[in-house]
């Protein structure tokens, strides 16, 4: 299956349609600008394994972009919007792009990165003159470019502990673009998508992460339309559900939280009948607020835990999560092994670091040192995350390794605090993590995101307090509350914890 067959036998079959304008793209037209975009980046010099890089919000012309690259076998890597002027130019230079590809919606780091990279070829959407795309493209033959390959897709990691990590995937075992692709299995068997052609897919996040880039370009092989939703707003995405009848979605945590905190009017007056599966990943979902969703929406609220790195991935559905709540299910992609300090095997019930077999694996671009600290002696990989298994071989995630606080020499793991304090009716949002402590090494800091900013002070403070105190050991109890408007969230719902850190780090460094 592959969007060029669905072109043929569906030409007018909406492809793409823009949640909030309505722009649609059918799969005729998909199939005409991709074969334009395979084109110019031949006509530009590039070669099979090339790189280009893209700066873009979500507009409709992203799936050109995706669906040329499959054609021309190129690397296509998608930047971070949320990224600064030296961060983008890091990647840029780290990847070996030889064209950035971006919009007028980042002219203010646009002349950052053309000082770093002054020779780098630009063409920008809603440009003008020999920099803008649309002219570019026009230039280009509409007919199937030649010699198609299959292109890969270089992701970026949030940079949450350090620089990013290119993730660079391992080739295809086959070239041909049309090939079967092992993903639609896992659509199909593991998410029980349909393959006939009738999904409609909402995708509320930014297209340049994993999962919507992912799993979108895999409804596209289904032939399934992307409704693709130009930012995420908790309403306007119930009303996306409704308007289009949406079948399919995939969403991370924080979108569930945000949809929750609707007044009850608003979350009760869409119709979402339409919708069968609603995928959910990216960030452990709190027991309660996963459980909150099923009472609402039905048990079509399906859990996976996997990676930008593509190593393997476990599903949950929401029977089984009911019996097991807060398990991410078992694996259908891979085999899980949990592992101790000393790489040996845990038994059910003990947390340790949680490693994928699989056959391919990736590495991490230009950095063979990252590569190693990743693999497990016997070939395994990880993503750095803690877990354990029950007896019945559902995985648990305890937390990040990366996140973990040591206080008074005891471990604690954030994520436990912060799914107590998301589920707070006064609270939006919530990060966890050590600040530098003389006496015990670090001091457990909540910085807290409340609904309304005006409720933030002493009085909330103490009504957390008191909230958690029958809920959490006593070591656990953050020392302080920070209150905050927002936090530094990515889209794909990963907190940027390193700024915070980094922040308390430095108020210690000149106390």
């Amino acid at each position: 299956m592959h969007p060029i067959q669905h072109a043929q036998a569906r030409p007018d079959h909406p492809a793409v349609i823009m949640a909030g304008s309505g722009k649609t793209m059918s799969f005729g037209e998909m199939d005409e600008q991709a074969n334009r975009f395979a084109h110019l980046l031949c006509a530009n010099g590039f070669a099979p394994d090339d790189a280009f890089a893209v700066l873009l919000e979500n507009r409709i012309e992203f799936y050109t972009l995706i669906w040329g690259s499959q054609r021309a076998g190129t690397m296509l890597v998608p930047i971070s919007t949320r990224l600064t002027a030296p961060e983008i130019a890091y990647i840029l230079k780290d990847s070996e792009a030889k064209l950035l590809i971006t919009s007028e919606a980042f002219n203010g780091v646009l002349p950052g990165i053309r000082a770093a990279h002054p020779d780098l070829p630009v063409l920008i959407m809603d440009g003008s003159g020999e920099e803008d795309f649309a002219t570019a493209l026009a230039s280009q033959p509409s007919e199937p470019f030649p010699d198609q390959q299959a292109g890969l897709v270089m992701l970026y990691s949030s940079g949450t502990t350090g620089r990013p990590k290119g993730i660079r995937p391992a080739p295809p075992a086959d070239p041909d673009p049309q090939a079967v692709n092992p993903f639609i299995g896992l659509a199909v068997m593991g998410a029980g998508m349909p393959a006939d052609g009738t999904m409609v897919y909402l995708s509320p996040a930014p297209l340049y992460h994993a999962a919507p880039i992912g799993w979108s370009s895999t409804v596209h092989r289904l032939g399934g339309t992307v409704v693709m939703m130009e930012k995420f707003d908790p309403e306007t995405a119930l009303a996306a559900i409704e308007k289009y009848k949406v079948t399919d979605s995939q969403w991370v945590p924080t979108h569930f939280v945000r949809m929750l905190k609707l007044p009850k009017d608003i979350r009760t007056k869409y119709d979402l009948s339409s919708h069968k599966r609603a995928l959910h990943a990216a960030a452990p979902c709190p027991v309660e607020i996963k459980r909150e969703m099923i009472d609402w929406w039905g048990p079509i609220v399906n859990e996976y835990y996997a990676g930008s790195e593509s190593i393997g991935m476990t599903m949950v559905h929401s029977a089984d999560w009911l019996k097991y709540p807060g398990t991410v299910g078992k694996a259908i992609h891979g085999t899980v092994h949990v592992c101790g300090p000393d790489n040996e095997e845990l038994g059910p019930g003990e947390d340790g670091l949680i490693f994928y077999e699989n056959d391919i694996l990736p590495t991490y671009h230009n950095d063979p040192e990252k590569t190693k600290e990743a693999m497990h002696p016997k070939g395994w990989m990880t993503l750095g995350d803690i877990g354990h298994v029950n007896e019945e071989g559902f995985l648990f995630l305890t937390d990040r390794k990366s996140h973990m606080i040591i206080s008074g020499g005891v471990n604690i793991y954030p994520q436990e605090i912060e799914n107590l304090l998301v589920t707070h009716d006064k609270i939006m949002d919530a990060a966890v993590i050590g600040a530098p402590d003389p006496d015990l090494g670090e001091r457990v800091v909540a910085v807290v995101q409340p609904i309304d900013m005006s409720d933030a002070g002493e009085a909330l403070e103490q009504e957390l307090r008191d909230f958690l105190e029958p809920q959490l050991a006593r070591i656990k109890m953050p020392k302080l509350f920070d209150f905050r408007p927002d936090l530094p969230r990515e889209a794909n719902g990963k907190l940027y914890k390193r700024e915070l850190r980094d922040e308390y780090l430095a108020k210690a460094a000149v106390s």
